[in-house]
């Protein structure tokens, strides 16, 4: 891929910038806020758009309008979740029929209905950096389960190389191959930060395959066990 392709993100915040910055290496590229996006002309002539917003705020309409008004010859790419998956109590992949409506999966189909090229990342839970699992929330109860997680790093890692690939349709979920306990991970982050260890109920039997994306991309995770995204 050239190096002329022009790429906006819109969503400047804890992915959207460190993407940027990476993205930067190969790619023209611009960010955009949530509240510039509209006013600037140059975000809907981008040759591929990341959108790497908050489900909060009017998400469905900024996506419509995102799909209405950029160029029809531009690759859209939505950061979406594996919350989608959200029915399931078992080893899961792409191909589920997923039959529980949710936001997540209205805004795919929304986008998916619309334009032809379209990809749709299922993020796990992100985490890495300052971002630890057990540590950087305040809540204290937890459900215990197979986590679905995935390091920032490699997410970003993923994303340059789809475009470098040019991939630029389909449904990928973007999850560490590894799917270690919740309370595996507390535990073993309380002891590392001194904190108290939470308390668990319950258990999520939910495993997300990568194997797609693994596959397909022929992707190394950098960060394949979630119990050593912070060592």
């Amino acid at each position: 891929m050239s190096r002329s392709k022009s790429v906006a993100i819109i969503g400047c915040g804890w992915l959207g910038k460190p993407l940027f910055v990476e993205l930067q290496k190969s790619f023209c590229v611009e960010c955009f806020s949530r509240e510039n996006t509209l006013d600037e002309s140059s975000f809907w002539q981008s040759d591929i758009i990341i959108i790497a917003i908050h489900t909060k705020d009017n998400y469905l309409s900024t996506l419509q309008k995102i799909a209405t008004l950029t160029n029809s010859t531009s690759d859209i790419i939505l950061m979406s979740s594996t919350s989608v998956y959200k029915e399931f109590d078992e080893d899961i992949d792409e191909s589920a029929i997923i039959t529980k409506g949710s936001l997540i999966k209205e805004a795919e189909d929304l986008l998916l209905a619309q334009r032809e090229r379209v990809l749709i990342l299922r993020l796990g839970g992100l985490m890495g950096s300052d971002r630890v699992a057990g540590v950087w929330k305040s809540a204290t109860a937890f459900s215990d389960g197979f986590v679905n997680y995935i390091h920032r790093d490699d997410v970003i890692a993923i994303v340059n190389k789809m475009l470098h690939a040019g991939v630029n349709s389909g449904i990928y979920n973007l999850v560490a191959p590894k799917h270690p306990t919740r309370a595996e991970i507390h535990q073993k982050n309380s002891k590392k930060h001194e904190r108290e260890m939470g308390t668990f109920d319950g258990f999520s039997r939910r495993r997300v395959s990568s194997k797609k994306t693994i596959d397909e991309l022929g992707y190394d995770f950098l960060y394949p066990n979630p119990l050593e995204f912070w060592d």
